[in-house]
């Protein structure tokens, strides 16, 4: 029975991880430097290398030659960890997702107490360890806080956020990321030479996106559509119907029609999507990713091979042709409406309609056309043919004459009874 993929290539250094050098540099630095935490975590997306890089520290940490950042691959504890070894005494990985209470943490506390049966030290790896509830973590704590000097610990974590502050403060934290895709797509053509397997010109881009950064979800992809490709030849249309994809070729006929402003094409191309039982989000999705395509193709010119890895000469010829039809004002318009379109999709009843009124909305601007300019009312208004006025003599300044000095009043005399008395027949005749 044929191996996976993704287990046939797991690497076993440092030196063959791809896309984590952020990761396996400091780590490797701290190996040569024998300077090793007794606790890490490793947190990212799945199928990135958490796992396997605790593995590779393991070996590294237990070569007979080591600790060293390159491990032998000879000796016993190599052999054991290596990707067809059954595995070491000296290194327990546990299945936090369905080991996670309190008497599982602290069996593995009772566990961590007994010496190693033959390597330096005893390696826990704790797979999935934002399942560990409080309460387990709780148990652990103490143990990861002091261990004993043979006891190292690994979490390896899709969700750092769910470890428990008091067990992250006490390990080194690296994070993970997804790989980026053009280093993938080069990993993923070396590894179909090694196999020696054919594959068709935009197969591999299709892997790639499909599997969204995760080595180990690409390699499953393309692990499917070798199994189910006949003399070891991958094509397009098999890679298109199976991974659910959009043809480019009719990617390009629905946006060629759009640019030429030919309504009747642009719905007939659309029907022929229709009726291959494409998804209408999947297709918008898929057009967008084109028009996408076709901007970089538009702004970058000659260094959009560079840009767009493993597109063909011929695809990219098509697309130029397209982005200098359109223009950058429209390619930047039909990307902002079918951004918004996909985002009516979302929970709509009739996708198909949205789909429909999208190709009648990118037809509406006619072809060169640009998008209205906002001006102000002064510019909008007619332009008059004014003469220049005469410059305005300026009127000499003379110095303005000082205000007269007041003289100061004497203060008022104080308001009492009798004033009050004397002035009231004076105020009432008044």
């Amino acid at each position: 029975m044929a191996v996976a993929l993704y287990r046939r290539y797991r690497p076993e250094t440092f030196a063959e991880l791809i896309g984590q050098t952020q990761v396996t540099d400091p780590l490797r630095q701290a190996l040569a430097s024998d300077r090793v935490n007794h606790a890490y975590l490793f947190s990212g997306p799945r199928g990135c290398g958490k796992t396997t890089s605790a593995r590779i520290l393991a070996r590294c940490l237990n070569c007979a030659q080591g600790p060293t950042d390159t491990p032998c691959g000879q000796c016993p504890s190599c052999v054991e960890l290596s990707r067809d070894g059954g595995g070491s005494l000296d290194v327990v990985e546990i299945d936090a997702a369905s080991h996670n209470g309190v008497d599982d943490a602290r069996d593995l506390r009772e566990r961590a107490v007994f010496a190693p049966a033959r390597d330096r030290y005893k390696i826990f790896i704790l797979d999935e360890a934002h399942m560990i509830t409080q309460q387990g973590f709780n148990a652990l704590l103490k143990i990861v806080e002091e261990p004993p000097e043979h006891v190292k610990f690994i979490f390896a974590t899709t969700e750092p956020d769910k470890v428990i502050g008091t067990i992250r403060s006490r390990t080194h934290h690296y994070p993970f990321r997804l790989v980026p895709p053009a280093e993938l797509l080069s990993y993923i053509e070396g590894l179909c030479t090694s196999e020696g397997v054919e594959v068709e010109q935009g197969v591999l881009p299709l892997v790639v996106r499909s599997g969204g950064g995760s080595v180990r979800d690409t390699l499953s992809v393309l692990d499917q559509l070798i199994a189910g490709s006949a003399d070891k030849t991958v094509t397009y249309d098999r890679a298109v119907g199976l991974l659910g994809y959009t043809h480019g070729e009719l990617l390009a006929e629905v946006i060629s029609a759009v640019a030429a402003g030919d309504g009747p094409g642009s719905f007939v191309a659309l029907d022929k999507v229709i009726h291959t039982g494409q998804d209408p989000r999947r297709f918008a999705e898929d057009l967008l990713d084109y028009v996408r395509d076709l901007i970089i193709v538009d702004a970058a010119g000659s260094a959009a091979a560079d840009l767009l890895p493993g597109s063909g000469a011929a695809s990219r010829e098509v697309m130029q042709k397209i982005s200098q039809s359109l223009g950058s004002a429209r390619l930047s318009q039909i990307a902002d409406a079918m951004s918004k379109a996909l985002g009516s999709m979302t929970g709509a009843t009739s996708p198909k309609l949205h789909l429909e009124l999208l190709i009648a909305r990118l037809l509406v601007v006619a072809p060169g056309a640009h998008p209205p300019v906002m001006s102000t009312p002064a510019a909008r208004a007619p332009a008059e043919t004014r003469t220049p006025a005469e410059p305005t003599p300026i009127a000499e300044v003379t110095p303005a004459d000082e205000p007269e000095a007041k003289t100061p009043q004497p203060p008022a005399e104080p308001l009492t009874l009798a004033l009050m008395e004397t002035s009231w027949t004076a105020i009432v005749e008044a």
